[in-house]
């Protein structure tokens, strides 16, 4: 953790809607003059794409079907931790892009599936913010969630994730409901071993719950929307929350548990704005008393 340079980490699973939670710290930074260094999570891969094929089948050969994106053999974690640190003492530090979808690919002039060249943050940023799978992860030899100084999860219930998975891969990287299907049952043992764990060390988990039939995530023909939706916003500590402020700013909202409000999935983006607003503010805040 970091009074200098505070670290912001948003982490969740392959279509969670980390992205999504993305723009609106985006959109919080530009209000209040924020400038932000940013780090994709699929930049610290350690992988590009035809390499990943390429060593998950020779994985499958020595009889591990299971090599995934979600566990560290996968992932540079080790250099993502040092540059968070390097961060966190010096506000500097670098990173790459992962040509995910030809759209990204055309923009940066590469082909689709690999990575641009490692390139320093800009000079001078307020904040760094993390978005991808492993922002708060916990092994053996790394301990990521200690490094960052507010950590958000991104959690919809199990079977939305794979909806939401399996409508954005075959909708903008062309796969078929079999393919993803074959990714999830791949990645199912990382997905429990290192995944999940993070979201008892995340400070804010925001859980999306559907009010509609997903017993069948693999046939759904459309994603619920908000408005068929609930957000479970969990703290894990509720100290210093002002949940009746909450709930009145919150149109039919409720308190599930002493560290749990429920709202609308409609209300997520005001929910977001009214919370992480004023903790954002308060980083902001020790940085300048501290410089």
């Amino acid at each position: 953790m970091s009074v200098r340079h505070p670290i912001i980490s948003v982490t969740g699973s392959s279509g969670a809607g980390t992205t999504s939670v993305k723009k609106i710290f985006e959109q919080i930074f530009r209000r209040e003059g924020i400038e932000a260094a940013y780090i994709e999570g699929d930049a610290f891969h350690r992988y590009d794409r035809a390499t990943m094929q390429r060593v998950m089948a020779e994985e499958a050969a020595r009889g591990n079907n299971n090599f995934s994106h979600f566990g560290p053999d996968a992932n540079l974690l080790e250099e993502l931790q040092e540059v968070l640190r390097t961060y966190a003492e010096h506000g500097r530090g670098r990173t790459r892009l992962y040509m995910h979808d030809r759209e990204t690919a055309e923009a940066h002039g590469l082909p689709e599936g690999t990575f641009s060249d490692w390139e320093d943050f800009p000079a001078g940023t307020d904040i760094l913010f993390y978005e991808g799978l492993h922002g708060a992860t916990i092994t053996d030899r790394i301990d990521i969630a200690r490094v960052a100084d507010l950590k958000i999860g991104v959690v919809p219930v199990l079977n939305l994730e794979w909806i939401q998975k399996i409508h954005r891969d075959r909708q903008t990287r062309g796969y078929s409901t079999e393919a993803v299907m074959d990714t999830i049952l791949r990645r199912m043992p990382d997905y429990v071993h290192y995944i999940c764990p993070q979201f008892t060390e995340t400070d804010i988990n925001f859980q999306r719950v559907p009010t509609v039939d997903t017993s069948n995530p693999f046939v759904a023909r459309w994603i619920p929307t908000p408005d068929e939706s609930l957000v479970v916003i969990r703290f894990k500590s509720p100290r210093g929350i002002d949940f009746p402020y909450l709930i009145s700013m919150i149109k039919d909202s409720f308190m599930s548990r002493a560290n749990s409000i429920v709202i609308p999935g409609s209300k997520l983006d005001i929910a977001m704005q009214l919370i992480l607003t004023p903790m954002i503010l308060q980083l902001m805040d020790r940085k300048r008393r501290a410089l």
